[in-house]
């Protein structure tokens, strides 16, 4: 069997707040969207909400697929809250990776802003 070589990896995340049941102590509101690009994260998000997401953004940023997702680049994570339940989206945004392999090396995608 041949191996696939991988040329480029490590993708955008984008979370959005899809449902919110209560009101969060926050202020987040359905649309609401925050960004983790592999250098930095642009958005408003709650500390609690953002240890509960970490573990999926990082997965789906280097390329996890979860069996129970249709759409193998969405999945939705519920916050830990259980008294206001926000429902936040992921999307994983495989155009632009952050990551390049050129050679033997890795660099830093030149157009990741």
């Amino acid at each position: 069997m041949k191996r696939k070589e991988v040329k480029s990896y490590g993708y955008s995340v984008i979370v959005t707040v899809k449902e919110i049941r209560g009101k969060c102590a926050l202020g987040h509101k359905v649309g609401d969207k925050i960004i983790f690009d592999g250098l930095r994260v642009k958005g408003k998000m709650c500390f609690s909400a953002l240890a509960t997401l970490m573990p999926t953004v990082y997965a789906f940023a280097w390329g996890a697929e979860f069996p129970w997702d249709r759409n193998k680049d969405v999945t939705t994570v519920p916050c830990p809250d259980e008294t206001i339940q926000v429902l936040f989206e992921l999307k994983r945004d495989r155009r632009r990776p952050w990551y390049i392999k050129k050679g033997s090396r890795v660099c830093l995608a030149e157009n990741s802003s």
